[in-house]
């Protein structure tokens, strides 16, 4: 199944859910902004040690492509740490908010947002092999109908040597939902594999605020199994160099998960399924 990459009822449906969520998600406690102000960064656990993993000299001199950045909250705490970004989302009223954030913090120099469907980013940003780093995570892909079309750009984007950072809920755990399997815990609703279909929900709910009520509900959703997202990146070129299962994510992706600490939550007890994964990917040296 085939959908223009650029325009349509659901590209449509889903920037109206996304430019909802921004006012919602800029008065909940799950996107406080106070470590920002204070010059530091908000960086989930596993992305933060990711990226220290690739940079162990920091991230002074570091350009970076952040895709899908909604409000620039990572984008900006990797400014904190020294990089310079360039943000891209396809939601005007978060890349607005980036902007003003950007200059109240005083780094507008230093952190560009673009408001782009991801999918006209080399038209918006007419920039080949120019980042160091492209870093994508949580809640990106599965928004998006062809992930092969995305690791081109991936690619496009990256400097020879350059390297792509990606971590994202575990295409295995989304095909869980709610609470109402034995024990409480989460049953099967969705495929793992959907051949290219999407799941078009009706959902009003939010993840920062429980008790949010969405007008705009209407999304739609792409499962993108492994071998779909590996295969895409060798695809376009890149060298997979690390593939790590995770088992825990940075929200409360299910009932039955219970606080880990420093944001993170995970299953109450064994590790009964991986809840998220991470790659890192390079684009091969010249």
């Amino acid at each position: 199944m085939s959908f223009d990459l650029r325009d349509g009822e659901w590209l449509d449906d889903n920037r109206a859910n996304w430019d909802e969520r921004v006012g919602v998600h800029l008065a909940s406690d799950f996107y406080d902004q106070a470590p920002l102000r204070a010059g530091g960064g908000v960086l989930d656990p596993i992305a933060s040690a990711g990226i220290d993993r690739l940079f162990p000299e920091g991230l002074d001199g570091v350009r970076v492509l952040h895709l899908q950045c909604h409000f620039g909250s990572d984008s900006l705490s990797l400014v904190n740490r020294g990089a310079s970004v360039v943000g891209i989302d396809f939601s005007p009223a978060a890349v607005a908010e980036a902007r003003r954030m950007a200059a109240e913090l005083g780094v507008a120099d230093r952190a560009r947002f673009i408001e782009s469907n991801v999918y006209d980013a080399r038209h918006m940003l007419p920039e080949p092999e120019s980042f160091d780093l492209v870093f994508v995570t949580w809640g990106t892909i599965n928004w998006l109908p062809d992930v092969a079309e995305w690791a081109r750009i991936v690619a496009w984007f990256l400097k020879p040597g350059g390297r792509l950072y990606f971590a994202e809920g575990h295409p295995a755990a989304m095909v869980l939902d709610g609470d109402d399997g034995p024990g409480g815990l989460p049953s099967i609703r969705y495929a793992y594999d959907n051949d290219g279909r999407p799941d078009v929900l009706d959902d009003a709910s939010d993840y920062a605020d429980p008790e949010a009520t969405l007008e705009n509900a209407r999304n739609w959703e792409w499962v993108h199994p492994l071998g779909e997202v590996l295969g895409a990146l060798r695809g376009a070129g890149l060298e997979v160099e690390s593939f790590d299962e995770r088992y825990q994510v940075p929200w409360r992706i299910y009932p039955a998960t219970v606080d880990q600490g420093e944001g993170m939550y995970g299953w109450p007890a064994e590790r009964w399924l991986p809840l998220s994964y991470e790659i890192v990917a390079r684009n091969p040296p010249a």
